[in-house]
């Protein structure tokens, strides 16, 4: 049976060479060996050491790994926020943290929009006693990308509270200025294109000294995965809990992959993949970009409406052996997601447009 090759937002394609380290894990013993030995511990220091190279962020952020992007969510609201935070509404996911706040029993406000668009970024509209103001950089749920321009807008109105960006489906593509923001996370099974199962946080130095000034003035956050907690341990090349080794080791790997090609190759790649798959749903009379403003558009999660059953494309595709993604939520049977991460080639994205042309 001929591979299949996957276009869907998450889990995705593995990257290329996931394959070869797979096997050499397995020489390694990478499943066997115990989570607190030392290469266990030179897995996690090179896989941050070559995170941090890849996307320049800087010496003092620390790098973290969860079960997964859901799970950070959570953890942001228990080390950082006491009352209120703020955020940024515009799709299934980023609504999804702000419904978090309200479980969490806070004061949370946010800023919203329609799917498909962009809440007003004005930094005024955020209250001046936030303590975490949130954002996706890339809502996969609708191809809606937040521009980092507006991000460090907010930075500079807002110099007080802490910024989180969720990375889910952007880094490494989008040049994210860490310096700006406070915590970045994201999971592996998207641009990364490794088996989903492992969450990455990006901590700076304010946002450590936040949860520990939460916890010192009596309040709860948490306990063995509180942040200071995890800092702790990470500072020993360990988890609190018994690591992902597995995932670590793929994810230092592939990194270190990426940074061999070259981070500005990978960004122009993406830039011509972007393009080429919207100007093929545009020019489609079956499809119409789900995001009508071009300069809101996902480079690595492109959606689309379709006229009738979105079934019908996703099944014709699936014949010829390209797999994308449905609709999400309320949208799926209405609307096609296709992502163009780093492990898709030109030449892969070249083939999926022209089979869609042809249908």
């Amino acid at each position: 049976m001929p591979k299949k090759i996957f276009f869907t937002p998450g889990p995705s394609a593995l990257y290329f060479t996931v394959e070869e380290h797979l096997k050499a894990a397995l020489k390694e013993q990478v499943m066997e060996i115990n989570h607190r030995s030392a290469q266990a511990e030179a897995y996690y220091r090179q896989t941050e050491e070559n995170l941090k190279a890849l996307m320049n962020i800087p010496a003092d952020y620390r790098v973290l790994f969860l079960s997964s992007a859901t799970e950070i969510w959570e953890r942001q609201l228990q080390n950082f926020v006491t009352q209120k935070s703020f955020h940024y509404c515009y799709g299934a996911f980023s609504n999804r943290f702000y419904d978090f706040a309200t479980d969490w029993k806070l004061s949370p406000e946010k800023a919203e929009a329609p799917f498909g668009q962009l809440p007003d970024t004005n930094p005024d509209l955020i209250p001046s006693d936030t303590e975490l103001v949130t954002m996706a950089l890339n809502e996969t749920s609708t191809g809606v990308a937040f521009p980092t321009e507006s991000i460090y807008t907010i930075r500079q109105k807002h110099k007080e509270a802490l910024i989180a960006v969720d990375g889910v489906s952007a880094l490494p593509v989008t040049d994210l200025n860490f310096s700006m923001v406070d915590s970045v996370y994201f999971s592996v099974q998207k641009c990364f294109g490794l088996p989903a199962g492992l969450g990455v946080w990006i901590v700076s130095p304010r946002a450590i000294e936040a949860a520990k000034s939460k916890l010192q003035s009596g309040q709860s956050i948490g306990s063995y995965m509180a942040l200071p907690n995890l800092v702790k341990n990470a500072e020993k090349g360990q988890t609190t809990y018994t690591a992902n080794v597995l995932g670590i080791y793929l994810l230092g790997r592939v990194a270190g992959d990426m940074l061999e090609k070259g981070i500005d190759t990978i960004r122009h790649e993406a830039r011509y993949k972007s393009a080429l798959l919207y100007h093929t749903l545009e020019q489609h009379p079956e499809l119409t970009p789900f995001v009508s403003e071009k300069h809101l558009r996902s480079q690595t999660v492109a959606v689309a409406n379709t006229s009738g059953s979105s079934s019908v494309i996703i099944d014709a595709l699936k014949a010829k052996g390209l797999v994308i993604g449905n609709g999400y939520g309320q949208y799926k049977g209405k609307q096609i997601r296709i992502a163009s991460f780093p492990t898709h080639s030109k030449e892969q994205i070249e083939l999926l447009a022209d089979l869609i042309n042809q249908l």
